[in-house]
């Protein structure tokens, strides 16, 4: 799809107009496609979706159970795109996720090493539990999520765009998990929390699953389709004050040690500041409106932040959780304005 660009590089508001009803044509395909399958979880489902166009990645992280993994392959399903998942456990090894080197007989009495290609090579990947693999098979996708590529060797491989992961997770406390390293969690754009589902939601969920046939996802959206809204949503203006109001938020994760800040062992990096502004920008594009807004970096702050801030053990003591630490913060930054 073609833009038109001003001399900024931010795309002119008449033509970024005549793209809006296409994105969310586009947007509600997909969002009831989904919805076919999955139940309720409307904050995750936005999530997914925003990580998805964004070219980042998300983290989801709940107990067994809570459909984690189905909406990973429903949104799969749901995008023309190629799909591949790894079960990580604790005797995963990283050439089984980004492939290895093998030496093929050539049929002639000759041999030679080929690149045997993992299942990174692909445009979605779910990582199913994640944290049951030891830190070393880890930090194998860190090099892809962070550059788009995998080295092997000498030897640099390249990856399709769009690629998108995510990542499933079971709370650090309970048995046989590893905490993912700060510098991998820094490059997933959203943590998200799945919650348990109400007791509507179960009722649904039975009606929807106990049964003879389940429901099939058709693919309702392209790669290309893809890219070219998140073209879009970068070319979308924003305001100066709304980019500031991101900096402030992410700053106040390194200020004083008084009021939420005491319990902060480590604050977020700029990286979450690109993914609130980019967040943003997809989140106002989807709502049908040409500029982002305060509330939309209100609205993305806690999932972008909860992954990238330390605690300490004064919060630990006290029963303290990153989202009401920020939650503090935030409130905090909002009356400075």
């Amino acid at each position: 799809m073609s833009q038109q660009l001003n001399g900024s590089g931010a795309m002119d508001e008449a033509a970024l107009r005549e793209k809006i009803t296409w994105v969310t044509a586009r947007l509600s395909a997909l969002r009831s496609t989904i919805g076919e399958v999955i139940v309720g979880q409307e904050a995750v489902v936005e999530g997914a979706i925003i990580g998805l166009f964004a070219g980042g990645h998300v983290l989801l992280e709940g107990v067994p159970g809570v459909g984690k993994t189905m909406l990973v392959r429903t949104l799969a399903s749901a995008v023309n795109l190629q799909f591949s998942r790894v079960q990580f456990t604790p005797d995963l090894m990283p050439t089984d996720i980004v492939g290895t080197h093998v030496l093929i007989d050539d049929g002639r009495g000759g041999r030679s090493f080929t690149f045997q290609q993992g299942p990174v090579f692909t445009n979605i990947l779910l990582a199913d539990e994640v944290n049951r693999a030891t830190p070393k098979t880890q930090s194998a996708l860190l090099e892809a999520m962070a550059e788009g590529h995998v080295t092997v060797g000498r030897d640099t491989h390249p990856l399709s765009q769009p690629f998108f992961v995510m990542a499933t997770q079971n709370p650090l406390e309970m048995e046989g998990t590893y905490p993912l390293p700060e510098a991998q969690l820094d490059r997933f754009m959203f943590k998200l929390d799945v919650p348990f589902p109400s007791r509507a939601e179960l009722h649904e969920i039975v009606v929807r699953t106990v049964r003879n046939e389940l429901t099939t996802v058709s693919a309702v959206l392209t790669g290309e389709e893809i890219l070219a809204v998140r073209k879009i949503a970068l070319g979308c203006p924003i305001a100066h004050h709304i980019v500031d109001f991101a900096i402030r938020i992410v700053e106040a994760t390194h200020g004083n040690a008084k009021g939420a800040q005491q319990y902060l062992r480590a604050g977020a990096s700029p990286r979450a500041v690109q993914a609130l502004i980019v967040g943003a920008k997809l989140r106002a594009l989807f709502d049908g409106r040409t500029n982002a807004a305060i509330e939309d970096i209100r609205h993305l702050a806690t999932p972008v932040l909860r992954h990238r801030v330390l605690l300490n053990f004064d919060a630990e003591a006290d029963n303290v959780n990153p989202a009401q630490v920020l939650e503090t913060i935030i409130a905090e930054v909002d009356r400075t304005l």
